[in-house]
């Protein structure tokens, strides 16, 4: 069975997504890339339950309010994808993993630096599409 991901679009008021600058530490995946803030599903958590926990570990924040976006069935995983308004300047928000934050507009993205695939889910994302339920395997 694939590993399970889940993983939140966090957007502000400019069109701007949040991203975080990976560790540069060369036994992690994808050291010093862009990352969209998430985690991996633990065996008795559900996606929504784990992005909850995951964000208030990594950048104490609550995403209760955030909904399911879209569905990614990956060679390596399936990622569960939130989306939630969210205003905060990166320096009030507090960052456990990773170096720094930082808000990108779709133009400002470092596209060939991003981490774990997530350059096809954030031009779907710019581009209005989203990938349902419907289109991909039961998330298990």
């Amino acid at each position: 069975m694939k590993r399970s991901g889940a993983s939140i679009i966090l957007q502000n008021s400019r069109n701007e997504v949040l991203l975080f600058l990976r560790d540069d530490k060369p036994d992690i995946p994808y050291p010093n890339f862009w990352d969209l803030p998430g985690g991996h599903v633990e065996d008795d958590e559900t996606p929504e339950m784990c992005i909850r926990r995951e964000m208030l570990e990594e950048i104490e924040t609550d995403v209760s309010d955030c909904r399911r976006h879209a569905v990614y069935d990956f060679p390596d995983r399936i990622e569960c994808l939130f989306f939630m308004e969210f205003e905060a300047e990166t320096d009030t928000i507090p960052l456990h993993e990773g170096q720094r934050l930082q808000w990108f507009t779709e133009t400002e993205i470092p596209w060939n630096r991003l981490a774990y695939g997530f350059d096809l889910v954030l031009r779907d994302f710019f581009a209005g599409r989203k990938r349902s339920d419907d289109d991909t395997p039961p998330y298990s």
